[in-house]
């Protein structure tokens, strides 16, 4: 980084006693910063590296609430203060003819005391902005640091970059990690980070884990556990020869399970299907991939229909761009298919072009070998016409659980 100055200050260690507050009072808890001379920038608990704006406005919610964070535009790298105040303002740190930093007032030999300086004096970071540093807001527990993660193998490939078996220094954890590549504009940077802040409040055992994100320096990276079966679809087509009934049934039941759980959080996943599931040592299913997925109960595309996933896509998203968890739940259909069909294509052998037509005139896949009836029914109940005539997810989980319980007792 190049803006990661230290202090010519004899003393390694600082304390700043609060302030007497300008205009309200500040939490006991985040009064004190504490500034050490001899660390760089990107040890300090109030420096979040790459961190998209979107995501900085998302945590500075009150007057004076501050952190700095590094930009890069036209392949340099600029450090940033951002300030809530009157809104969000985000200053560019100056840098002097002789290495210095500063904003509109006196140059400090590191970035550190630059910021400290602003903090106690309570003086404004501009006289036009008039922006006071109240409150340092600290990276989230799931900020994880870049340096922490060793890259050992790559096992994917994802829309934003290559997806790597990983190990966390600290824990020795063996992780799964998704890159972003460096070249990506901040939009689409914007839009991979959006899949770790959805995650990250998420906890069910049918829904792939995550650990943190990685934003220090570049590339950002999301950490997630690693699943070791791998993709569902590899692992149906593989073992196509050796997998039972009951088997199949648990899948969908696993995944009806993950489905309940994000409906419940009004989260529209929006891409649901074998290739996007993963599957772990004992055959369960986890729900992985939300780099698509919406928390809201209602979702209108609105920049087109790129990189839509035509064959597992209700009509009415494809027809009008509406997504509701009831398109999940016409996704989940085709899903039940392909774990049935042991990862065949949904509907072979014909163009996306071709397959939307057949389906708004009424077609339907027929059920695939040695699929139990009443598993099909629920296929088919999943690719009702009319959003409304689709089950939910708890009705569908109830459903195929049943069906497996039935299934138990009659087979021994």
């Amino acid at each position: 980084m190049s803006a990661s100055g230290t202090s010519s200050s004899s003393s390694s260690n600082f304390n700043f006693a609060p302030i007497p507050p300008a205009r309200k009072k500040r939490p006991k808890s985040m009064v004190m910063m504490s500034l050490s001379s001899n660390r760089p920038l990107y040890e300090e608990e109030w420096f979040h590296g790459v961190l998209p704006r979107e995501e900085v406005v998302r945590l500075l919610n009150n007057d004076g609430d501050f952190l700095v964070r590094e930009t890069i535009r036209n392949e340099e790298s600029q450090i940033v203060l951002s300030v809530c105040w009157n809104g969000h303002k985000h200053f560019i740190v100056q840098t002097t003819v002789d290495g210095h930093f500063r904003f509109e007032g006196p140059p400090f030999p590191s970035i550190q005391e630059l910021i400290m300086h602003q903090y106690q004096s309570q003086l404004p970071i501009t006289i036009k902005s008039g922006a006071i540093l109240r409150r340092s807001i600290c990276r989230e527990r799931w900020e994880l640091s870049n340096d922490d993660v060793v890259l050992l193998e790559k096992i994917g490939r994802g829309n934003f970059g290559d997806v790597y078996k990983a190990k966390l220094k600290s824990t020795k954890q063996d992780v799964a990690v998704k890159t972003c590549r460096m070249t990506l504009p901040d939009e689409q940077k914007r839009k991979f980070l959006q899949e770790g802040r959805i995650l990250k409040q998420y906890d069910h055992p049918n829904i792939v884990k995550l650990i943190g994100i990685c934003v220090q320096k570049q590339p950002i990276m999301i950490v997630m556990e690693l699943v070791p079966g791998g993709s569902l679809l590899n692992f149906l087509r593989k073992n196509s020869n050796s997998l039972t009934t009951r088997q199949l049934m648990g899948m969908c039941r696993d995944a009806a399970a993950g489905m309940r759980y994000l409906e419940s959080k009004n989260c529209i996943h929006r891409d649901l299907a074998a290739r996007n599931c993963l599957i772990d040592l004992e055959n369960s299913v986890k729900i992985s991939d939300f780099g698509m997925s919406r928390e809201e109960e209602e979702y209108i595309v609105s920049d087109g229909m790129k990189q839509i996933p035509v064959k597992w896509t209700a009509p009415e998203a494809l027809n009008f761009g509406k997504y509701t968890c009831l398109c999940d739940v016409w996704s989940y259909g085709i899903l039940m298919w392909e774990i049935f069909s042991k990862g065949d294509t949904p509907y072979s052998g014909m163009s996306n072009s071709r397959a939307r037509e057949r389906i708004d005139t009424g077609f339907r896949m027929p059920a695939p070998d040695n699929t139990p009836p009443e598993m099909y029914r629920l296929m088919l109940k999943c690719w009702a016409a009319e959003a409304e005539s689709r089950p939910h997810f708890d009705e569908i989980f109830n459903v195929v659980d049943a069906l497996i319980i039935r299934f138990d007792n009659t087979s021994n």
